[in-house]
């Protein structure tokens, strides 16, 4: 079998590289245009994490540079004095001033650019948090619905696969982009004060080592980008070979070998295309450092040829190679940083567009706060389709839920049950029609204030990573009573009683004392949780999907012999449980056909005697 072809097929683009493209083909001039708009955005983004040390980073590097300028012009003076006439230890103990000056710029130039590395390593946590926590409260915050659009979807993996990773990194690029352009600008200034022909000098010496560092980048890039396919089949047999969810298929398939010729595969193809980029980019560098040899010595014979025309002075030449020397690294800075920014920029860009999008998507200022409690909630005429289908999910449905009743909503999947019930409880807002607790609209309540009155037991429920007490308590604690009263009416008591630290056991066996709970013992910690929210309304959807028949029938005897003046709507496919409902209301594709009662029902003959029927004669 090792002989076996192996068939890997393509793998979409991940998130991480998707503007790898771009980089691939933009030249250096596009994004030179677009670099002072990214450094504005970045040093908006550090002034709002902290004013303080954004206005320490920029202003320490600007007086670096100004040291920088001070120390080579000083250093003229050195040079001056020790090419002069006379004994050598005059010469020197002319140049001490001079030397003092140099010495002391350095210094100064040195402690700036500390303070500034200081300053900034100080705004990296900052922006990464701050940045975080601008995207966790914007997903948090928006519709429920705008996760069911792809758009917003694709938006936000875009924004949290890298656009938060990169904030640090644009702002920490900008800064060295502004450095380099300093550290330039100053190696310019003094060159312009030394001789106007300098100038000219300088581009030609620092030319040939820019277009080295563009091309090489470009190289890598392009090789980049070629390679995500590659390295997204690799991550993906990764985590086959690693994560928990496959180990034990990986161990009865006896799979180790095959993923690991699946892997080298991959690997080794990547191998190949990087050590082929090593050789390109070295012959890129070696052409850059070719021509720029051949620059600096057209250079040193141009300051040749102003030396035998007496044009400058000796020790001005001396400075001006040492300055072109700087120019040169500073040059070499900008280029990566530029780069570096740039593409950084385009994730950065896709987190801005994010939040935007999101705000968007916040609901408007709500005037009234929910009621406490309501005797009737009336849905008239809802409808409502999500966001890039062709069907409405639920069209012009009517019902009524009177307070203290047991409403179950019956029929097949995709009739919209679960869409109705996240209506009525607030999480989705109807297209059309009005859903109003007694006589308020809910479109006029605080969404927040209305979700503290309802509670949700989900098939779908949650498995947080935390302890059995906060899966119970959802961070709203009312005491021990509470707590036990819950989970003794959800079964979920019998669970926490075999955990080895009872309530404060981790429910996660990622972590360290952490414990692995089955289906069922999930179900019941999340029943738990509705009945601990004490709420005015209460949905179960399909909440004993995970349960067997003994502990399906004592949870539905537990909803009605303890539901007390709480509303209940159900929502089930086990139409057993539903029999004994006040009301019952079937949809049909978005449509209420049928409603009454058990026995109501059974008499019309229709979908729900069709439904009952059929499944009461599977246990005949």
């Amino acid at each position: 079998m090792s002989d076996e072809p192996l068939e890997i097929g393509e793998i979409s683009i991940s998130e991480w590289y998707a503007h790898t493209d771009k980089m691939a083909e933009v030249s250096f001039l596009t994004i030179a245009r677009r670099l002072p708009s990214l450094v504005r955005q970045a040093l908006r983004m550090a002034w709002g994490a902290s004013p303080r040390d954004t206005l320490a980073t920029v202003t320490l590097n600007l007086l670096g540079g100004v040291f920088t300028a001070f120390g080579l012009l000083a250093t003229t003076g050195v040079l001056a004095a020790l090419f002069s006439q006379g004994p050598t230890p005059d010469r020197v103990m002319a140049a001490l001033p001079s030397l003092a000056l140099v010495a002391t710029a350095a210094a100064l130039r040195t402690a700036m650019q500390a303070g500034a590395g200081w300053a900034q390593s100080r705004l990296t946590p900052q922006i990464s948090r701050l940045t975080e926590e601008r995207l966790y409260g914007l997903t948090s915050r928006v519709d429920l619905v705008a996760y069911d659009d792809p758009d917003f979807h694709d938006s936000l993996e875009r924004a949290s696969m890298r656009g938060v990773a990169v904030a640090d990194s644009v702002v920490s690029s900008a800064i060295d982009v502004v450095t380099s352009v300093v550290g330039l600008t100053a190696v310019a200034g003094v060159l312009g004060v030394l001789h106007p022909l300098m100038l000219p000098l300088l581009l030609l010496a620092v030319l040939p080592d820019a277009w080295a560092a563009v091309r090489s980048a470009r190289m890598g890039y392009t090789t980049m980008y070629s390679l995500i396919p590659a390295r997204r089949r690799k991550w993906i047999i990764a985590e086959l070979l690693a994560e928990r969810e496959s180990a034990a298929e990986v161990r009865s398939f006896t799979m180790r070998g095959f993923l690991l010729r699946l892997y080298d595969a991959v690997a080794k193809a990547e191998q190949e295309v990087l050590l082929r980029l090593a050789r390109r980019q070295t012959v890129a560098r070696l052409v850059g450092e070719a021509f720029g040899g051949l620059g600096t010595g057209v250079v040193y014979v141009a300051l040749g040829i102003l030396l035998a025309l007496a044009a400058i002075p000796l020790a001005v030449a001396g400075t001006a190679v040492l300055a072109i020397r700087s120019g040169q690294q500073s040059l070499s800075s900008l280029m990566y940083a530029t780069n570096r920014l740039y593409e950084q920029g385009l994730y950065f860009t896709d987190f801005l567009e994010f939040c935007a999008d999101a705000e968007r998507r916040l609901p408007g200022p709500r005037p009234l706060a929910a009621p406490e409690s309501f005797q009737c909630i009336v849905a008239d005429k809802v409808s409502f389709t999500y966001p890039g289908a062709d069907e409405p999910a639920l069209c012009e449905v009517s019902i009524e839920i009177k307070r203290g009743e047991i409403v179950a909503f019956v029929g097949e999947n995709g009739s919209g049950k679960t869409t109705l019930a996240k209506i009525l409880s607030g999480l989705y807002e109807p297209d059309c029609g009005t859903v109003s607790w007694d006589e308020t609209d809910l479109k006029d309540t605080n969404p927040e204030d209305l979700r503290l009155r309802t509670a949700v037991i989900a098939q779908d429920h949650t498995r947080w990573p935390l302890t059995a007490r906060y899966n119970i308590t959802m961070g709203t604690d009312k005491g021990e009573p509470a707590l036990h009263s819950a989970a003794e009416v959800a079964g979920a008591d019998e669970v926490i009683g075999g955990l080895p630290h009872g309530y404060h056991t981790l429910l996660d066996r990622r972590f360290k004392d952490g414990q692995e709970l089955s289906g069922g013992q999930w179900q019941r910690i999340a029943v738990a949780r509705g009945f601990h929210r004490d709420a005015a309304l209460l949905i179960c959807d399909e909440p004993t999907a995970a349960l067997d028949a003994r502990a399906e029938h004592a949870l539905f005897e537990r909803i009605r012999s303890h539901s007390d003046g709480r509303t209940v709507l159900l929502i089930t496919h086990r139409l057993a449980s539903v029999r004994y409902a006040d009301r019952i209301y079937v949809l049909e594709h978005g449509r209420v056909t049928e409603q009454g009662n058990h026995d109501t029902l059974m008499s019309l003959d229709g979908l729900y005697a069709d439904l009952y029927t059929l499944q009461a004669s599977a246990y005949r």
